[in-house]
């Protein structure tokens, strides 16, 4: 019967303990006010006289007041470490446990509170009976409790998983999972599963931002084990912070143990410690395990030989065993069934499109979450790329460099489309540069395009220049603004060209602006104005004169003109093909001259 009353509330009308016949007629949701301040010490209703003795003032001088919230919470702490240690939990163990599991403390309290108040003690079974008999001053607040936490069969695992994070309900209902489980046994684990999983810096806001996008592209049938990983992501975006709190090893940790509490019925020695190892020998750093387990969490309970039966149908993808690591890191869900299946038709659907097996690979590789689309949206994409004539091995080419271009809602590749049309491109070009730079497909139009738009604007290339300029150049629009194209820009102008000239250099030539100003542009111009010892505005005339290898092309035609005494243009220099350039300066023979620094 005493464990019934622990379990109903004393409002509740199924607790036969609360039943208005034998208690006062006026509220008792005061009782747990602290003594000095109770309602039962105002002046007592003449109906009430009956109650008399229960109804007495304290003492005028009395002791230490056993309502004192402080002392009690003191003799709690004490109560509940006590207990703890009774089943071979160390005293700093079980004092860090006591003082960390508020929300316990309180329900044992609150549960000798409601029987010293009720004087209730006597409908207790074995020793609780028993103070009733022997009265406080005998008994004491601290032995109450503790009765109060042997009384609740959990046998100290509900204050020990409260105190490691979890929630007191949550803390109950994986207590009951862990019933078998010895209280030191359970410590011990806990200790060892932090050290080994959660012992790295994870990602932070990454590992949440990663698994938004794992989810956004899943559009496949799922099995059990994914349907436990996405309502486990579902729980933990219902809560404040949502997917973000997976970057904090503290809140992970209490929601991983919350919906997967099997974890801890796990061998640590012959299961997770061999399981890590192997892990770690694939490629994946220990620093980094957890983002694996937070993202795919039926992981843990895998034995090492079935994960290396799952990874092996990847091999083809991740040639060595490092490289495996990478590739789980990026999309753990490789291992489950769902996504196996889907790479078999994945596969299947490109051999049908005669991409070449290595493109598609190397897609995977570079992007694995291809496997959780369907094959029926990538069809849809490919048909688009289709009419822009990219198909076959163009296609691989395109999704080797750009797989996330596979992805894309249908509507947004027409978007970049009808964006490049209405700048006068073409679909012939549109197709060529897709296959160049299939990047700039899947950029955003207001934040990425129509920026590098605005900046060809500001340097003065007129709309009817822009065709010719992303024609030459697309790789202009995935440029970044303010660390690559404005620097050359300001370089250029070092050099005493004025803003005009390198406008009409841009016009002319628009792979200008995606020359390195250290590798390419600097060491060229050197060359040109302190060797061959011409003037810098002659490269406005022919700015291709950057695009040349200065070692292969430069330097070699440079010092066959200088050893026949011939000027001429950079054009007429650099633009020739060699035969060309053999008969009109050379006659015939072998155009390979040694500089004279080279002789010497």
């Amino acid at each position: 019967m005493f464990s019934q009353f622990l379990q109903l509330s004393p409002s509740s009308p199924q607790n036969l303990f609360f039943n208005p016949l034998f208690l006062p007629h006026y509220p008792l949701f005061f009782h747990k006010i602290p003594f000095k301040s109770h309602p039962f010490l105002l002046p007592k209703p003449k109906p009430l006289l009956r109650f008399q003795p229960l109804l007495a003032s304290p003492p005028s001088n009395p002791a230490p007041l056993p309502n004192d919230q402080s002392w009690q919470t003191h003799e709690a702490q004490e109560a509940i470490s006590e207990f703890l240690q009774g089943f071979g939990v160390s005293q700093a163990d079980s004092d860090s446990i006591s003082s960390n599991s508020p929300r316990y403390l309180k329900m044992l309290v609150d549960g000798v509170r409601d029987l010293d108040e009720l004087s209730l003690w006597g409908s207790c079974g074995g020793e609780g009976k028993d103070f009733a008999v022997a009265g406080d001053a005998v008994v004491g607040f601290k032995k109450k409790v503790l009765y109060m936490a042997k009384e609740k069969g959990d046998n100290g695992k509900v204050a020990f998983l409260e105190s490691v994070g979890l929630s007191l309900s949550a803390a109950m209902n994986v207590a009951r999972y862990l019933s078998a489980e010895s209280l030191p046994a359970l410590v011990h684990k806990v200790k060892c599963t932090k050290e080994l999983l959660f012992s790295g810096n994870n990602d932070g806001g990454c590992i949440g931002k990663t698994a938004r996008c794992m989810m956004m592209y899943l559009s496949i049938p799922i099995d059990e084990e994914l349907q436990q990983t996405l309502s486990f992501f579902e729980k933990i975006q219902a809560r404040r912070g949502g997917l973000d709190m997976l970057g904090s090893n503290d809140a992970s940790f209490r929601y991983l143990i919350e919906s997967f509490p099997r974890l801890l019925l796990l061998s640590v020695e012959s299961h997770m410690k061999p399981m890590v190892e192997f892990l770690e020998n694939i490629g994946v750093p220990r620093g980094r395990l957890i983002n694996l387990i937070l993202l795919f969490p039926p992981i843990i309970f895998y034995n090492i030989e079935l994960i290396k039966l799952r990874v092996q149908a990847f091999k083809e993808v991740a040639v060595v065993d490092k490289d495996m690591g990478k590739l789980l890191l990026k999309y753990p869900w490789i291992l489950s069934t769902s996504i196996r299946e889907n790479y078999k038709e994945v596969l299947y659907f490109f051999n049908l499109e005669k991409v070449p097996i290595l493109s598609v690979h190397r897609a995977i590789k570079s992007w694995p979450h291809i496997l959780g689309c369907s094959t029926s949206k990538l069809k849809l994409m490919v048909e688009h790329f289709d009419k822009l004539g990219v198909r076959n091995k163009k296609l691989g080419q395109v999704i080797a460099k750009s797989p996330q271009l596979l992805l894309r809602k249908p509507e947004e590749l027409l978007q970049v489309i009808s964006f490049l049309e209405d700048l006068g491109v073409d679909k012939e070009t549109i197709g060529r540069i897709i296959c160049r730079c299939p990047e700039i497909f899947a950029t955003s139009i207001e934040k990425t395009l129509k920026r590098k738009l605005e900046f060809l604007t500001s340097i003065g290339v007129s709309g009817a220049h822009v065709p010719r300029v992303i024609k030459k150049y697309p790789e202009l629009f995935v440029s970044d603004v303010d660390r690559t194209l404005l620097p050359r820009m300001t370089y250029l102008m070092t050099l005493g060209l004025s803003a005009k000239d390198i406008t009409f250099m841009v016009r002319k030539f628009s792979p200008l602006l995606g020359y390195s100003i250290d590798e390419v542009l600097r060491p060229k111009v050197e060359f040109l104005v302190n060797t061959m010892e011409k003037p810098i505005t002659d490269v406005v005339d022919y700015p291709r004169y950057f695009s040349y290898s200065l070692e292969k092309k430069i330097k070699p035609r440079f010092w066959v003109l200088k050893g026949r005494n011939v000027e001429c243009s950079l054009k007429d220099m650099l633009g020739k093909n060699d035969d060309d350039f053999a008969a009109d300066y050379m006659g015939v023979g072998s155009m390979l001259v040694t500089s004279p620094i080279a002789k010497q």
